[in-house]
């Protein structure tokens, strides 16, 4: 385990490459009345394009996350992002619906299996006292391309068209790969590790045994699907009258979130220090309370609904970014030969959450509006504050 302290630039890197392979996963959702008009999809399906790929994020997670923990980290790294790049080559170049969703199922994939990749390496590249300031950064990373996906999205289709976003990432990806492989920490590998189907098989094991992992996972599935609720529907009132957003202003919603960064940057830190569930319970609340002002914007007009807009997704945004770091805090305080297969685990909760809150919200704004996103919205994020706290409950007595 490295005793030493990571140099800055090392950290940053880690958190620039870690928002970059998260953005492709997420540029799709202010793009999607543009992808229903090329493709000829209906609104009340277009949200399958983000399912699809959450879908590709749950099999990374299965399948291609857990491999950080049997081969050479950076050999890995590089040919996922190779990897990376083809797939998003084949999306801007997709001329039907089915070459549509293929190209993001794959992308799904590697960019999944990137992140969470990078994020274990953080884990295992830092020493135990500094591990929450580096996964914190590196989450920090994850959250701001999270994001600026949608803006950096929204902008470049409004000048170039939706191909654009993707042809470029993909040329993004390739300096990412050529950077990475020059500047991160080489990792000893594995003593004794698993062969790869039992190295699948282990994770089951993981589920089972670690208490703190499933309770985690699952307020991270409810607390995903609450957050994909908001943004995956968001385009739709937006885009239409009386606002007509252009996708550049749609996107630029995703900025507001940002102002809450750096707090929720300290998450890590406190939860090290063991505030975990006081920080947990602050931000379900917040998540729980953000609904009131974003139902605002459905019966207010103008200046008034676009400020509850606003405020609406600061508060939400801000409770998801604590909420998220203090989870990956909590999870690596285990064994670093598992920290791949750990955030594996925890992340397919939130793949499934995302999912589903994509393809729930658009179904439900097609039969109620925006009224219902946010009734669907509230209903996600008081199950996940109750789950929380039947869990505490529960907690076993210290040993």
């Amino acid at each position: 385990m490295p005793s030493h302290s990571m140099p800055r630039a090392v950290v940053a890197l880690f958190a620039c490459a870690s928002g970059l392979s998260v953005a492709n996963v997420y540029y799709a959702q202010p793009l999607l009345d543009a992808l229903a008009a090329d493709f000829a999809i209906g609104r009340a399906a277009i949200g399958g394009v983000i399912t699809v790929t959450q879908a590709g994020s749950v099999l990374a997670l299965l399948l291609l996350v857990p491999l950080g923990d049997l081969l050479p980290r950076r050999r890995l790294m590089l040919a996922q992002l190779l990897a990376l790049t083809a797939a998003l080559a084949c999306v801007s170049a997709a001329r039907g619906a089915a070459a549509l969703m293929a190209g993001m199922l794959a992308v799904g994939m590697l960019g999944t299996a990137m992140t969470q990749g990078l994020i274990a390496y953080a884990a295992s590249a830092s020493a135990e006292s500094e591990r929450g300031r580096v996964v914190g950064a590196a989450q920090g990373g994850v959250v701001a391309g999270l994001l600026l996906a949608r803006a950096l999205a929204g902008l470049i289709a409004d000048l170039a068209g939706w191909r654009a976003v993707y042809g470029g990432s993909a040329l993004a990806m390739i300096a990412m790969a050529a950077l990475l492989w020059r500047t991160l920490p080489a990792l000893p590998a594995p003593a004794r590790p698993l062969p790869y189907p039992q190295l699948i098989a282990s994770m089951v094991t993981l589920l089972r045994r670690d208490r703190v992992l499933r309770v985690r996972g699952t307020i991270a599935m409810l607390m995903f699907a609450a957050f994909s609720i908001l943004w995956s529907a968001l385009v739709l009132p937006l885009g239409a009258p009386p606002y007509n957003f252009s996708h550049t202003a749609v996107g630029a919603f995703g900025l507001v979130g940002l102002a809450g960064t750096l707090a929720a940057s300290r998450a890590g830190h406190w939860a090290d220090r063991g505030w975990g569930q006081k920080i947990s319970a602050g931000a379900l609340l917040l998540i729980l309370l953000a609904w009131l002002p974003l139902a605002m914007f459905s019966f207010s007009t103008g200046t008034m609904a676009l400020a509850s807009l606003v405020a609406g997704i600061l508060a939400l945004d801000l409770g998801v970014q604590a909420l998220q770091v203090t989870n990956q805090s909590m999870i690596f305080r285990a064994s670093s030969e598992a920290h791949s297969r750990l955030v594996g685990c925890y992340m397919l909760f939130y793949a499934v959450g995302s999912g589903v809150g994509a393809i729930g919200a658009t179904s439900v704004y097609a039969v109620a509006g925006w009224t219902g996103v946010c009734a669907l919205g509230a209903a996600v994020s008081a199950a996940a504050l109750l789950f929380w706290a039947a869990t505490l409950a529960k907690r076993p007595p210290p040993v």
